[in-house]
């Protein structure tokens, strides 16, 4: 019976869900898009071609803070509601955060070394972006070290709300501490928008909602991979109670 209610849970889903394709072809359209766009922008006056990498780094940026803020969103819910689709889709944003900063810095680290002359150098934002890995590594760690999935979901969701705190330290970083980092390139506070040429500016609003896009894209996958790792693991452990249950018994008869 259980595993006839888990095929049930996976089967009605899949045969349901057409939005995920849809996230997807969208994300692939857009990326085209802002791919042939950006390439085709002149190179700047100052850094030359070396610009185009911003439309890469500053939309992958954008969407590690996404996914630290739905981590921390998703495990405020869970706690709210004990509902375990929200530890899933925590999980899931946190992982794609983790992902995405690694891809931040691997970019800004080739803009860097032909700009600043050196590939990482430990300035207030670059140095509180490497903390993110430490806080969410740390998340990935807990959630690997405790079994009881209960006490893991919750544990993690306290770690996720607390951990949002370091999107707006880091977004701020460059205006609170003095670095050699430029200020933001995408203003979400005042004046809303890009501060680069309009040249430059399309670009980088098709990229950006091309990764935005591609976070959710993403976030359902991640989520349905976590489903059935969940009732996977349910099943699991509802084997091995009645065994240990099974033995006790034994033991029992034999004594």
């Amino acid at each position: 019976m259980a595993m006839m209610q888990a095929q049930a849970k996976l089967n009605v889903p899949a045969a349901r869900d057409r939005l995920t394709p849809a996230l997807g072809i969208l994300t692939l359209v857009l990326m085209l898009a802002g791919l042939y766009i950006g390439l085709s922008s002149p190179p700047d006056v100052n850094q030359g071609t070396l610009v185009r990498l911003l439309f890469i780094h500053v939309p992958a940026a954008w969407l590690s803070y996404l996914a630290y803020g739905g981590t921390g969103l998703f495990g405020l819910l869970y706690l709210i509601t004990r509902q375990r689709r929200f530890d899933r889709l925590s999980l899931s944003s946190a992982e794609m955060g983790l992902m995405f900063t690694v891809a931040t810095i691997i970019v800004g680290m080739l803009w860097a070394k032909p700009t600043w002359g050196a590939y990482w150098v430990w300035e207030p934002r670059l140095t509180t972006t490497a903390l993110s890995l430490v806080i969410y590594g740390g998340y990935l760690l807990v959630r690997s070290l405790i079994e009881e999935p209960e006490r893991r979901a919750r544990v993690a969701a306290v770690i996720g709300v607390v951990g949002t705190l370091y999107v707006p330290v880091n977004y701020m970083a460059v205006e609170w501490w003095r670095g050699i980092h430029q200020t933001q390139t995408l203003k979400l506070l005042g004046n809303i928008g890009f501060a680069a040429s309009p040249a430059y500016g399309i670009a980088l609003t098709v990229m950006t909602l091309a990764f935005t896009v591609l976070y959710f894209y993403l976030l359902r996958v991640r989520g349905k991979i976590a489903l059935m790792q969940e009732l996977r693991e349910e099943r699991e452990f509802g084997m091995d109670i009645p065994t240990a249950q099974g033995s006790q018994q034994e033991g029992v008869q034999r004594g």
